[in-house]
């Protein structure tokens, strides 16, 4: 479903990735791992065209992301961003229907809020959620109600962005769980980039270590602990000795 082929990007003399490659297979959860500042944001703004490569190719479902209708691409896409990235300013049921309420996928409002309550009890939130604003809600409702955004729309691929960050380890478990159970239901393709290695065996189906701008290794999350990468090895084990240097 998404290739990347020697993606390169610098801004810059900072050149945060120099020769990316990787594959993600329709309908798996692909999670990408790596320090901070290793360019896994980047990449995953460059699949979206937020960011443009300077060298290399992307393409989503056989096809270069920067050919063909723009919209119609990012209606193929869900998100859950790192901080929520809730609309303060309006109630829990707009911030899921936002999409619904816009664009090609317009929908009459009292349908937009039917999905949008429909989807919140997806996420294990009542009905009454709905009206509230989202200052209301803990910082595990709010990552909910995030999940419910990104998706509202049955997007094919959703990108999860630290998913569990802030969260304690209960609400985070709580999280990749529905996480894991979404996206085997809709049959999405997901990519998470996370430093939390719960995280990673909870949601992956493969894994990819992106260290200094390229993959230094990728394959399917039960063969990681024997990877035999040593920056792979050093990461998930969180050593401060290996080929990774601890900025100090």
């Amino acid at each position: 479903m998404i290739r990347l082929t020697d993606v390169q990007k610098a801004f810059g003399s900072n050149r945060v990735l120099r020769g990316v490659n990787l594959h993600v297979p329709k309908g798996t959860s692909m999670v990408i791992i790596g320090g901070s500042g290793t360019g896994k944001s980047v990449a995953l703004k460059c699949v979206l065209g937020l960011v443009t490569p300077d060298a290399g190719l992307i393409e989503v479902d056989g096809k270069d992301v920067r050919s063909g209708d723009r919209d119609a691409f990012l209606a193929r896409f869900g998100m859950l961003f790192q901080g929520g990235a809730l609309f303060d300013s309006l109630p829990v049921w707009q911030n899921v229907a936002f999409r619904l309420m816009r664009g090609a996928l317009k929908r009459p409002k009292a349908e937009a809020r039917e999905i949008a309550i429909e989807k919140l009890r997806r996420v294990g939130l009542k009905p009454d959620v709905a009206d509230k604003l989202p200052a209301e809600l803990s910082g595990g409702m709010q990552k909910r109600v995030g999940l419910a955004r990104a998706i509202a729309a049955e997007p094919e691929i959703i990108f999860f962005d630290e998913p569990t960050t802030g969260l304690d380890p209960i609400m985070a478990g709580v999280i990749n769980e529905l996480i894991r159970e979404i996206v085997t239901e809709m049959g999405a393709t997901a990519m998470t980039i996370t430093h939390d290695m719960s995280s990673v065996r909870a949601i992956a189906d493969n894994v990819a270590m992106l260290h200094e701008g390229v993959i230094k290794w990728t394959g399917p999350v039960a063969q990681m602990d024997a990877s035999g990468d040593p920056y792979v090895d050093q990461f998930i084990h969180g050593r401060a000795e290996g080929p990774i240097e601890a900025v100090r």
